[in-house]
């Protein structure tokens, strides 16, 4: 089991973790199995980071933000689902375009009821003919978008909701940022293409307590304010807040982009029929209204139901996703540079590499990290 740690009691430890989501879980998964003691300074009041669930009616909610297991690789799904059991769940969010709906990701169902049209061959001469206003190497986001889906696509499922995404006009955005629309040219549903795919039973809270089992824990607590302390209790420091705040922004602040939540409970059993819903228009405030019992194909007489507003990042805000355009990138590169001097101190994560991750992508980083970067340096001492 877990264990809160009180400060002061002169204990030591081989790992310092600051943060406790899914990088530094697996980081004190690998380090109990060879015997290794951590503590665990968190922020929050709960470990988990953004994948805690907290129960409503029976209900295990995602509290900040659907989080939706898929990997095509086959040693991070044998680690987790060795740890837990997953449900089957498959991820097929719809599309709400001004009260149309239509299936994503793109594919012929989506197709279909666009263009009143059957066959694949139908599809790729409407989306090749849409395709020609596009002359060149797209521009911006709103180019590579039409270059690769069509106009009419691009104006009803992609235009509004990414706007709201970023806050900014799709000319206004890089080409990057969208690099390839997954479009099918069949009646598929499934939003990822991964083999291995689902949620635990019962929320990713069990997953957590199994990651961090044997560990301290001090929640609560905002490592930097007592840095030079919570340090020296440990050999070496896993830090996975923002790079930038631990070097105190002495270079400037790296930009992020923010989610708001809304979470209501409805006296209904079934309140949208899906568990992700798109609200591609440019007018609804929100992005997704995810509805919870179905991430767990729940029965529960009532439901739970979160808007999601994206929001531009600003103090005290939940950083969520890296702005990784090349002045940012080139901030973020400044801030590597001072975390390879530090000689205790790791930097890992989404936070820590600014960089977006998947959940099987953080699983890989860590593993690879424990193996190359931890394991490494015990040999060489």
């Amino acid at each position: 089991m877990m264990e809160k740690h009180v400060k002061g009691t002169g204990k030591h430890y081989d790992y310092l973790l600051v943060g406790g989501g899914l990088f530094n879980g697996i980081i004190a998964h690998e380090a109990g199995k060879q015997g290794k003691s951590c503590l665990v300074v968190e922020k929050r009041s709960v470990l988990g980071g953004n994948i805690h669930c907290r129960e409503v009616e029976g209900i295990m909610v995602h509290e900040y933000g659907a989080h939706i297991f898929h990997t095509s690789n086959r040693e991070v799904w044998d680690y987790v689902s060795g740890l837990v059991e997953f449900n089957h769940y498959i991820n097929s969010p719809v599309a709400n375009y001004h009260g149309e709906i239509y299936n994503l990701p793109f594919n012929m169902n989506t197709f279909s009821k666009m263009w009143g049209i059957r066959t694949p061959q139908e599809a790729r001469e409407i989306i090749e003919s849409q395709r020609k206003v596009v002359s060149g190497e797209p521009k911006n986001l709103e180019e590579q978008a039409i270059s690769q889906v069509g106009t009419d696509v691009y104006e009803k499922l992609v235009k509004g909701y990414t706007m709201k995404q970023w806050g900014r006009e799709c000319k206004d955005l890089p080409a990057s940022i969208i690099k390839r629309l997954p479009v099918r040219y069949i009646y598929d549903n499934n939003y990822f293409n991964d083999p291995y795919q689902g949620i635990p039973k019962g929320g990713y809270n069990g997953l957590i307590e199994k990651l961090y089992d044997g560990c301290d824990v001090i929640l609560d607590t905002d490592y930097l304010e007592e840095k030079e302390e919570l340090s020296g209790m440990a050999d070496q420091v896993i830090y996975t807040g923002t790079i930038d705040s631990y070097f105190d922004y002495c270079y400037g602040k790296l930009e992020y982009r923010t989610l708001r939540f809304e979470h209501e409970l409805l006296n209904e059993s079934n309140h949208q029929g899906v568990a992700v819903m798109n609200y591609t228009d440019g007018e609804t405030p929100y992005t997704r209204k995810i509805e919870h019992k179905h991430f767990d194909f729940g029965t529960q007489e009532k439901t739970v139901v979160s808007k999601e507003y994206p929001a531009e990042w600003t103090d005290g805000m939940e950083p969520y996703y890296p702005v990784n355009d090349e002045k940012n990138s080139a901030l973020y590169a400044r801030y590597q540079e001072l975390g390879e001097k530090e000689e205790k101190v790791f930097f890992g994560g989404r936070l820590g590499e600014y960089k977006y991750y998947d959940m099987d992508k953080v699983i890989e980083s860590a593993l690879k990290f424990w193996r190359e970067k931890l394991q490494d340096k015990e040999k060489q001492d």
